[in-house]
């Protein structure tokens, strides 16, 4: 596996036209596998959510030689107040990529030890996301990096 050195860092506003260029690349891999569900945005309209501005929110790019190769966005939870949950707090990881050139050589895992670092300055207990199981390189890359499955979604269309 060859390694880059890449540069992890938060996102600034001044990013959104690189990240929406990384979005398009995310949406295309969901649209492959889940056409039923997703279909292809402008990219930017992903930005205007307030991950700039929202404390619950991050979002931090991988670069190499001034070029965005991937990037991860994570969202702060805390559990519901419901009786049966533990009062715990958990980073959802609601959108990550990094470019096809460069998987494989630890970006991914470079910006996953970003997100780790994050949740525990932030009281986080675990991570969270979801994948699609069709995605093995996804499965492989998120077992690799601690994670293992814990619930099923399971849907009925109609």
């Amino acid at each position: 596996m060859e390694k880059c050195s890449v540069l992890i860092r938060r996102a600034v506003k001044a990013d959104a036209e690189s990240l929406a260029k990384l979005y398009t690349e995310l949406e295309k891999d969901a649209v492959h596998y889940q056409p039923e569900h997703f279909v292809m945005s402008d990219g930017s309209s992903r930005l205007n959510n307030g991950m700039f501005e929202d404390d619950a929110q991050a979002l931090f790019v991988a670069e190499e030689n001034g070029d965005m190769v991937g990037f991860v966005h994570i969202v702060l939870l805390k559990a519901k107040d419901i009786p049966c949950l533990r009062p715990q707090i958990n980073i959802y990881i609601q959108d990550m990529v990094v470019t096809k050139a460069y998987r494989s050589k630890g970006v991914g895992s470079r910006l996953m030890s970003a997100v780790k670092e994050y949740a525990k300055a932030n009281g986080a207990e675990f991570l969270r996301t979801q994948v699609f199981p069709q995605n093995e390189d996804g499965m492989r890359f998120y077992e690799k990096n601690g994670f293992s499955l814990k619930m099923l979604t399971i849907e009925c269309p109609l």
